[in-house]
């Protein structure tokens, strides 16, 4: 697999932008484009679904089409409402709106009618080898299968089979419905595939009605038909299903006005993460993280919780671009377009992660300054706010060291720095504990030196936020960095390994800027010199602000692994 660590700001290409055009151009499917997104809801979609869905729901955007959300709920043992929820509410949040909802339990009662259309033409069969015996017959891909002794079964015993199989007379497993294709086929898909199975469990939709349930690759094609798609979009994966997806079409009765086309493109592969449902879960049930929301979590709950905005996700799929070849893309690439995107929308504000007191002690007693800081650097739309300067302040414990190098341009003693809005001070003694460490600076002001100023000339390289003791607001700021430690977790047998231990630090003392206290709950900030924060949607409060980190100003794992 190829890695892509371009953090390039062009957008990459679109195959499947250019095969669309020229169809348009050539009238293929009317001039039609009807796309659709077809999620199974037995899990959270995760960032991989989000290139999915750009790319179905963009290109119908782009071409004045259409896209439908297909939930494909053949499966009954691992799907439920909380799921559907969850899909229909990520992608509304990405900005994108379905032209219709559709199921494809909606056509339950059509794909029986096409598999019995199939008996009556001899291309199906009821088979009933147990599963292993079903291996066992498949062969392997250097070696051809061998035919299943109910291969030959009548088309009226078939259909008389499967017809009781409906009917609920046969336990799971006893007999399955099967494709009558190719046992020697180069592609094991082609190898009779097995069409319908035997379940009896209730549907989340349709109840009991039903204890049999088509399997997905001949649901997807048929549904796609029925939807009169014209481009069915999947990721590559598939490829190899596509003959099978071109047969089922090619030998049943569709009156849709044209035939849908399979078009595959490469899934997105992320590094430091994991895009499978299935480990998803595993990381869930495990107690890796708190649930699928956890902001470390790739799922679009989870960094929707952490603080990246659904222009961010859209320009970061544009960015990877749609093409033939599967690659691992760069975590700086997601996390720059989520830069980018902040630093253009984000107020700032001031807070101090891990307090030092600061003490000006040629300040005057029990008096305050206001002060006038922007809300954006480069955009006065923005505005401006008030913050108050008093005797007592708060500093980042790392903006001062006692002994400190020739380039450290912020504290140390005798050093000389500015307060970001405010003024220059100089650290003239420090105040240790009975341990030896610093819980306070005392410092002195000039107060010629306000609004930037440096009457004498005088270079002062460094600057410094803070914030007021008398008016700070108290809060958690949980500080969340990649959830793995290494490129590629699933380079090794147990993927859980590679947890980074350091993915969650939480900080209960930090002091915040009043105006933070009427933070709405997902309201995104830049922490001045610090990063990107994001009001956390469901633990803050006016009574209690949580913030989370959603990305740090600069890509500090390029240094690391530099």
């Amino acid at each position: 697999m190829n890695k892509d660590t371009s953090t390039s700001d062009a957008p990459t290409s679109n195959f499947i932008r250019n095969l669309i055009a020229e169809d348009i151009s050539n009238n293929k499917h009317g001039g039609r484009v009807h796309t659709r997104f077809p999620p199974e809801p037995n899990g959270y979609l995760h960032l991989g679904h989000s290139k999915a869905i750009c790319v179905n729901f963009g290109l119908a955007q782009q071409y004045d089409g259409h896209c439908n959300l297909r939930f494909d709920d053949t499966n009954p043992e691992k799907e439920n409402d909380e799921y559907m929820r969850s899909i229909k509410e990520d992608v509304s949040w990405l900005g994108f709106k379905w032209t219709e909802l559709r199921y494809a339990s909606d056509y339950f009662d059509a794909l029986y009618q096409f598999a019995l259309e199939l008996i009556d033409k001899n291309l199906a069969y009821v088979d009933s080898l147990n599963a292993e015996q079903m291996r066992e017959y498949r062969g392997t891909l250097t070696e051809p299968g061998k035919n299943s002794p109910h291969r030959d079964r009548t088309i009226e015993q078939n259909r008389d089979l499967f017809e009781r199989m409906k009917s609920g007379e046969f336990e799971d497993g006893a007999h399955a419905l099967r494709a009558r294709i190719d046992m020697s086929s180069p592609n094991m898909n082609m190898r009779d595939p097995v069409l319908y199975r035997i379940r009896h469990l209730d549907h989340y939709r349709t109840g009991d009605k039903w204890c049999i349930y088509p399997m997905y690759d001949y649901t997807h094609c048929l549904s796609d038909a029925l939807e009169n798609i014209t481009h069915s979009l999947c990721t590559l994966e598939f490829e190899d299903h596509r003959p099978l997806y071109d047969w089922v079409l090619d030998n049943v009765t569709l009156t849709s006005p044209s035939r849908p086309e399979q078009t595959e493109f490469s899934r997105l592969n992320l590094q430091y993460t994991v895009l499978s449902k299935r480990k998803l879960i595993q990381l869930v049930e495990q107690g890796h993280v708190t649930g699928w929301d956890d902001p470390r979590m790739p799922t679009i709950s989870g960094i929707r919780r952490r603080g990246y905005t659904a222009d961010a996700v859209r320009d970061f799929c544009e960015r990877v671009g749609v093409t033939k070849n599967n690659s691992m893309v760069d975590m700086g690439v997601l996390e720059n377009s989520v830069r980018e995107d902040l630093n253009s929308k984000a107020p700032r504000a001031l807070a101090v992660l891990k307090p030092l007191k600061l003490v000006i002690t040629n300040f005057p007693e029990n008096s305050s300054e206001t002060l006038t800081a922007r809300n954006h650097p480069k955009d006065d739309s923005f505005g401006t706010r008030e913050i108050r300067l008093s005797r007592e302040i708060f500093v980042e414990q790392d903006d001062f060291m006692e002994d400190p190098p020739r380039k450290f341009f912020r504290l140390g003693p005798g050093r000389e720095v500015r307060l970001r809005y405010g003024y220059c001070i100089t650290c003239n003694e420090i105040i240790k504990d009975d341990t030896g460490n610093v819980i306070e600076l005392r410092c002195t002001y000039d107060p010629e030196t306000g609004s930037g100023q440096t009457p004498d000339g005088r270079k002062v390289k460094g600057i410094i936020h803070w914030v007021s003791a008398t008016e700070a607001v108290d809060a958690e700021v949980r500080l969340y960095d990649r959830l793995f430690g290494v490129e590629n977790p699933l380079a090794s047998d147990d993927f859980t390994e590679h947890l980074n231990s350091e993915s969650l630090q939480v900080l209960t003392q930090c002091k915040l800027e009043p105006s933070l206290l009427l933070a709405e709950k997902g309201a995104n900030y830049q922490f001045e010199r610090l990063g990107f924060f994001s009001a956390d949607s469901v633990d803050h409060s006016t009574e209690t602000p949580v913030f989370n980190r959603t990305v740090t100003l600069r890509d500090s794992w390029a240094k690391r692994s530099g």
